[in-house]
């Protein structure tokens, strides 16, 4: 049974239905229906904790998704489903994938930055200030670039540009 089927709750189970009108009455191609199916399955087991099941439906809906701006979120979850993981590396790869088919997913490079400046400071604490610098410049520049898209948000990264010297206003 899919999950969008085996909702428990009242809001999980209202969304459902919302959405499964919305794919009756909205003309789209079947494919893009699979895709937008797999999506919500895969959100929703991403939002329960059962990564391996959302990770499963995410590559499901890549097969018939063809939209890159859709294709950009599909990625952006399997980036954070990998970042959750400690798998950083990974994440990372699929937050760039995610960037290149949409340069205006300000949360991807927040997440980016995120992982850089964990990078950094495990430099630090492995005793590579050098290396550490590196990594929270990286991580400046992906702020920088999340912040110019969504200035309201990332209050606290904009605090450490600022306090770190590293954000010229």
């Amino acid at each position: 049974m899919p999950r969008s089927q085996r909702n428990d709750n009242f809001i999980d189970k209202t969304f459902t239905i919302v959405a499964d009108i919305l794919l009756q009455i909205i003309p789209m191609a079947s494919g893009e229906k699979e895709a937008f199916t797999y999506y919500r399955d895969g959100m929703s087991a991403q939002s329960e904790g059962e990564y391996a099941e959302a990770l499963q439906n995410y590559y499901e809906a890549m097969r018939p998704e063809i939209d890159p701006y859709d294709r950009s979120y599909i990625l952006y979850n399997i980036g954070l489903i990998h970042t959750s993981n400690g798998e950083h590396t990974k994440a990372l790869e699929y937050y760039f994938q995610a960037l290149e088919r949409n340069p205006s997913l300000p949360q991807a490079l927040n997440n980016t930055a995120l992982i850089c400046h964990y990078r950094g400071e495990q430099a630090i604490r492995q005793g590579d200030p050098e290396i550490a610098e590196a990594w929270f410049d990286q991580a400046a520049e992906y702020w920088k670039q999340a912040i110019a898209l969504a200035p309201s948000n990332y209050i606290e990264a904009q605090n450490w540009l600022k306090i770190t010297g590293r954000f010229v206003e």
